[in-house]
Order: C-alpha cells, then sequence, then structure tokens
C-alpha cells in the first residue's frame, strides 16, 4: 500500500493554520454569495452601491481580513503541494521567497484598492 505523504506536520502550526483559513474562507464566502446573489443580483450590483459598502468599517475589515486569509491559505497550499511534489534545496527557498514576495505584493495593492474604495486617503 502507498504510504500518505504530506509537507503538513499533523498538529503544526501551518496545519493549523491552514484549517483555519479554510473555515473563515468558506464562511466568508458564504457570506459573499448570499450578498451578492441573494439579497443584491449580480446585475443590481455597481460601483458606487460597493464603494458604499466599503465605507462601512465593519465591511471593510472583513473584506481586508479575507484578502490577507485568501492570500495566505492559497499561498501556502500552493507552497506545500510543490514541496509535496519533491521540490527542495534552493529551489525551494527560491520558491518560498518568490511567493512571499508576490504575496505583499498582491496585499499591498489589495488594501490600495479597498482604502480608495472606502474613501481613504493616505497622505
Amino acid at each position: 500500500m502507498a504510504e500518505r505523504y504530506s509537507s503538513f506536520t499533523p498538529g503544526g502550526t501551518s496545519w493549523l493554520l491552514q484549517r483555519i483559513t479554510a473555515a473563515f474562507l468558506i464562511v466568508v464566502l458564504a457570506f459573499h454569495f448570499f450578498l451578492l446573489h441573494f439579497v443584491h443580483h449580480a446585475d443590481e450590483v455597481s460601483f458606487l452601491m460597493s464603494a458604499g459598502r466599503m465605507e462601512t468599517w465593519s465591511y471593510y475589515s472583513l473584506m481586508v481580513l479575507f484578502l490577507i486569509t485568501a492570500t495566505f491559505h492559497g499561498v501556502n497550499g500552493v507552497y506545500n503541494a510543490l514541496i509535496n511534489q519533491g521540490l527542495s534545496g534552493t529551489k525551494r527557498t527560491a520558491v518560498k521567497w518568490t511567493l512571499i514576495a508576490a504575496s505583499v505584493l498582491l496585499i499591498a495593492q489589495g488594501i490600495r484598492t479597498a482604502n480608495a474604495w472606502a474613501g481613504i486617503g493616505i497622505y
């Protein structure tokens, strides 16, 4: 019988965070789906309506937390999948730092966009 291999150490921090972020993403995606497909239909959603929601502190903070959580969950999953495929040594280090840099850029741009929608200016 084939052995099961995972780069996640069961009970480790990375393993735990992957599960916590997955649970959070399921809840937030359900909220998003309900709000934008049952409360407001897709054809009714406008930029102005989205900006209005982003001006609410609770919605804004939820979306920023969603951005950070989704980025971590996705990048952590890709990185560990690559490790499971045998990525090691210098390539592993290069991929890790590339994914970290891409994550930082994605989160920074996402927060800039959220701030613009919420009318938050950084001077």
